[in-house]
């Protein structure tokens, strides 16, 4: 019965694909729903060949806390200027891409309603880090909360989604109201690292007094200082987590 379940899943799934396409994550153009590859017919991939040679990922070295390319002055260092001047909650961060070259994509799955972007974030975190991550023991995922109200005026929290693909592609459960936002913030970006802090002060409610998961990864779209994960991961060890890793889609530079 749950093969016949799944067949049909996946038939309604390639009708939905012929009849909306899929759009490509860096130029936004659209994606073959079918392929001819080796004299066989196959799934479309999810981002076109030339568009992906545009995407700079994270490469080492990085920095050993917020996982930071080094570069310049710092190559030889274990941290990045921002983690040897600062103390975090969380045990160690991992990020996908290079933030500029990968920012109009982020702009677009936040703002634009491309959530299909997903897809090809899920499969392109799951060959660059999934061993690392899979090797943490991780016991659950919890995405980044957004404020109720701005999620339902968006229709749905960026980091959840693509957490939730992180989640099935990975095989580590997701617990998406774990953490709640409780206030709406000033937007981070025109602020500073003691500016980001006292903004969320008291932002997030963790909605259990114990946490029976010791070890959680904290899931994000963009990492710049680190304040947000680091508000979230000290309310999870607060409540019992034994360890707390962060994974984002992009990463900045040093501030």
């Amino acid at each position: 019965m749950q093969t016949v379940t799944n067949e049909i899943k996946d038939i309604f799934c390639v009708v939905k694909e012929i009849v909306y396409p899929g759009r490509c994550p860096v130029c936004d153009g659209i994606l073959n729903t079918f392929e001819i590859r080796n004299g066989r017919i196959r799934r479309g991939r999810l981002i076109h060949d030339d568009c992906r040679k545009k995407i700079s990922y994270v490469k080492a070295p990085t920095c050993i806390k917020c996982g930071k390319s080094l570069g310049g002055e710092d190559v030889d260092s274990e941290y990045c200027d921002d983690c040897a001047k600062m103390r975090h909650s969380y045990d160690r961060g991992f990020s996908l891409f290079q933030y500029r070259s990968i920012s109009g994509s982020i702009y677009r799955f936040k703002y634009m309603g491309r959530q299909e972007y997903a897809d090809f974030y899920a499969k392109a975190t799951q060959k660059a880090l999934g061993k690392k991550l899979s090797g943490l023991g991780i016991d659950l995922i919890v995405p980044v909360p957004m404020y109720r109200r701005k999620a339902a005026e968006r229709g749905y929290n960026q980091a959840e989604v693509y957490a939730r693909k992180v989640s099935e592609i990975l095989d580590i459960p997701m617990c998406a109201d774990l953490i709640q936002r409780s206030r709406n913030t000033l937007p981070m970006k025109n602020l500073d690292v003691r500016g980001r802090r006292n903004n969320l002060k008291k932002a997030f409610n963790i909605q259990r007094n114990d946490v029976k998961f010791k070890c959680i990864l904290i899931i994000d779209d963009i990492y710049t200082t680190g304040s947000t994960i680091d508000e979230i991961a000290r309310l999870l060890r607060l409540a019992g987590a034994e360890k707390v890793y962060f994974l984002t889609l992009a990463i900045g530079q040093t501030t």
